[in-house]
C-alpha cells in the first residue's frame, strides 16, 4: 500500500505551536491504521516544537482547540476513533487567546 496522503492546517495562532508553518502535506506510513489519535501522537513526536501543553491535553487536544477535518468538526465523525483517508484535510483553530 502507498503512503496516506494527507493535508494539515493549522489558524488562529495554533500554527505557533508547530513552528509556524501554516499548512503541511504529510505522507504517512500506509501499511497502518491511521487514526486522529495516532496523528496527535505523530504530530507530538515529530513537529510539535512549542508548549506541547498548549496543544495537547493526555491523549487528546486541550480543549479550546477546534478539529476539523474536511470541514467537518471531528465531534460528528467520532474525534479520535475517525480513520484518516487519503487526501483528508485536517485543520486546527486556537481558539485559546492571551498568554
Amino acid at each position: 500500500m502507498d503512503d496516506l496522503k494527507i493535508i494539515l492546517e493549522f489558524s488562529a495562532g495554533a500554527e505557533l505551536l508547530f513552528g509556524n508553518i501554516k499548512r503541511r502535506q504529510l505522507f504517512l506510513d500506509g501499511h497502518k491504521k491511521w487514526t486522529i489519535a495516532n496523528l496527535l501522537k505523530w504530530m507530538h513526536a515529530n513537529i510539535l516544537t512549542e508548549r506541547p501543553e498548549l496543544f495537547l491535553q493526555g491523549d487528546t487536544v486541550r480543549p479550546g482547540i477546534l478539529v476539523l477535518i474536511n470541514d467537518t468538526d471531528w465531534e460528528l465523525l467520532g474525534e479520535l476513533d475517525y480513520e484518516l483517508q487519503a487526501n483528508d484535510n485536517v485543520l486546527f483553530i486556537s481558539t485559546l487567546h492571551g498568554g
